[in-house]
């Protein structure tokens, strides 16, 4: 299929697609993956969207389910995290690491709110269409995600855009 509207949807939206992606996945290898999976199901359902970036996200956070629930947990947790190569140069870095490992510490339905509700700003009704939930299950996780957050992050809340924590400016 060679749609003109379909690329320039890829081109221009790619990049956000594929930083919503890392943050549901945790790896940028598993990201990639998503968002080609992604978007090769629109594809083939392209006239008939009506608003790609929902549709998009939708597939990535069906597609992100799918394959926890065939995968299942096979990571190992334990209560240290492995030491690192080498300090972080700056702070926002080790910020940013800190809050991604917390999120990935955190159940896939959890996360898929947080990161929907926070990194992409999407209003709660956004994404409780894209997760196919009520409005309610979506203020409830996100209550629940960040009490998590808290909780793991401990210590001084970092500052991160949009009030991630809970923190107001």
């Amino acid at each position: 299929m060679d749609d003109p509207e379909f690329r320039e949807f890829v081109e221009v939206r790619y990049a956000d697609l594929l930083r919503t992606a890392y943050l549901l996945t945790g790896s940028r290898d598993a990201a990639q993956d998503l968002v080609h999976e992604a978007l090769l199901k629109v594809m083939r359902h392209w006239r008939r969207v009506d608003e790609p970036m929902a549709y998009v996200r939708r597939v990535m956070v069906n597609e992100r389910t799918s394959r926890w629930r065939r995968v299942g947990l096979r990571e190992l947790l334990t209560s240290t995290l492995p030491e690192r190569a080498g300090p972080d140069s700056t702070e926002p870095v080790v910020v940013r690491d800190e809050l991604l490992t917390a999120l990935d510490r955190l159940p896939v339905r959890m996360r898929t709110v947080l990161v929907l509700r926070y990194w992409e700003d999407l209003p709660e009704v956004a994404v409780a269409a894209a997760m196919g939930c009520s409005v309610g299950t979506v203020k409830s996780q996100a209550a629940r995600g960040l009490a998590r957050l808290r909780d793991v992050l401990g210590g001084p809340r970092p500052r991160m855009a949009g009030g991630l924590l809970g923190e107001r400016a």
